[in-house]
């Protein structure tokens, strides 16, 4: 007989959460696969920009968790739908890399080449940034162009320390043109929420957020009215979680940690 659950959905990060580079953390595979034995329905869900859903889905199944392209969403995913609807055929400029223009071009929309005709800067994790990157956004954007971004993310856990992430070129253009862009897509945003809560077909306050980061997991879980889960093995500490205005259901030290907590 299964164990009978709190929640009927568990959504995961993956950066922090489920492993860190190309190491599982601990308890990652058999919380998957206890959860998945007892029907309830698992997610995963990241704002990490640079691979397209297929290669995480690979990656995790890699790694010894078995899963499927349609078990992942990631916010250049989300991005490409997103504009697809609301801004079909814009031209963009992309400060981001090539896995993102792709899903970009997949959906029919046009890299923008001319700053002064250009409808919308989408701006993400690029490890290729240039002077000349930030100057045509710059200028596009003066021109006219709406500007928006993949994701938040100051940075990305690695195993040994920290890579910049897309949330410090955010920074950098916000400085440049002194406002806030119009829309950040990923968590915690509305957008990435209504893409999870339809691939769920769950009641949100049946299913549970578990990731790494106050203010874009626990943010987006309390935003979506779902249960929220940190864990500790990412880029937040015990001091940043009493600091901090928002406050998760549940603080666990490893993943590990989650089957006794959401037991009944």
């Amino acid at each position: 007989m299964g164990q009978s659950l709190k929640y009927r959905g568990y959504v995961f990060d993956l950066d922090g959460t489920i492993y860190l580079g190309d190491q599982l953390l601990p308890g990652a595979s058999e919380t998957i696969s206890r959860l998945r034995e007892n029907d309830a329905r698992v997610l995963f869900l990241t704002n990490k920009p640079i691979d397209r859903r297929e290669a995480y889905a690979e990656k995790l199944s890699r790694l010894g968790i078995p899963t499927s392209p349609d078990e992942v969403i990631n916010s250049s995913m989300v991005a490409a739908q997103y504009l697809s609807q609301q801004m079909p055929g814009a031209r963009v400029y992309v400060i981001g890399e090539k896995s993102l223009i792709d899903e970009l071009a997949d959906v029919n929309l046009t890299l923008a080449t001319d700053s002064s005709n250009t409808d919308l800067v989408l701006i993400s994790l690029d490890r290729t940034l240039t002077y000349e990157k930030l100057h045509f956004a710059y200028h596009a954007i003066k021109s006219g162009a709406r500007v928006m971004a993949t994701n938040p993310d100051l940075v990305c856990p690695m195993p040994d320390d920290e890579i910049i992430d897309a949330g410090a070129i955010v920074a950098a253009v916000e400085a440049l043109i002194r406002r806030p862009l119009d829309l950040i897509i990923g968590k915690p945003s509305r957008v990435m929420i209504q893409v999870l809560l339809d691939r769920l077909d769950l009641p949100p306050e049946t299913c549970l957020m578990t990731g790494d980061r106050i203010e874009t997991d626990i943010k987006m879980g309390h935003l979506a009215g779902m249960g929220t889960a940190l864990v500790l093995t990412g880029v937040t500490s015990r001091d940043q979680i009493k600091r901090s205005s928002t406050q998760p259901d549940l603080v666990l030290d490893t993943i590990h940690d989650l089957l006794p907590a959401v037991a009944t």
